[in-house]
């Protein structure tokens, strides 16, 4: 199990990096056989990823559910971008089996959005929880003294 730290804890990111939220909204789910093959696509990536650390995908965290949401940390939006176009990555294929299988039929939705920021543009803080989000992104330090209050950790992170 995760180690919990009790006391309140925030991240100090250096630099650009992406956060990348994607996901699926599984609109009947009585046809399994349209959602399901969604639904694995995107451990197999995610594995695919890992496995090159020159990637530039970070971290990422993921909730299941009706809508099932993954957020993705990333060094870049060129690196996310470059993966989404690699034509030896499994996405593309994926992308591919998606769009030929469901299309826009109604059955399966998928989406995804997109952020940049960088030091001064993010805030965030964690309270009795492991090390999540962009704690696993940056430096894990105490939600203290210039990081003790939102307007401080946004005002800290952008020196």
């Amino acid at each position: 199990m995760a180690k919990i730290f009790s006391e309140r804890m925030t991240a100090d990111v250096d630099g650009e990096f992406v956060v990348f939220l994607i996901g699926l909204r599984i609109n009947k789910p009585w046809k399994i056989h349209k959602w399901l093959p969604v639904a694995r696509a995107m451990p197999k990536m995610i594995k695919e990823l890992y496995r090159n650390p020159d990637s530039g995908l970070i971290s990422h965290e993921v909730w299941f559910g009706r809508t099932i949401v993954m957020v993705q940390y990333w060094r870049s939006f060129e690196h996310l971008e470059r993966y989404a176009k690699n034509k030896s990555s499994l996405h593309l294929p994926a992308w591919a089996a998606f769009n030929k299988k469901v299309g826009s039929n109604g059955d399966v939705g998928i989406w995804h959005e997109t952020y940049i920021s960088r030091k001064g543009m993010y805030e965030c803080v964690y309270n009795n929880m492991p090390k999540f989000g962009l704690a696993k992104v940056g430096a894990h330090v105490p939600a203290a003294g210039k990081f003790n209050a939102a307007r401080d950790r946004v005002n800290a992170s952008a020196t």
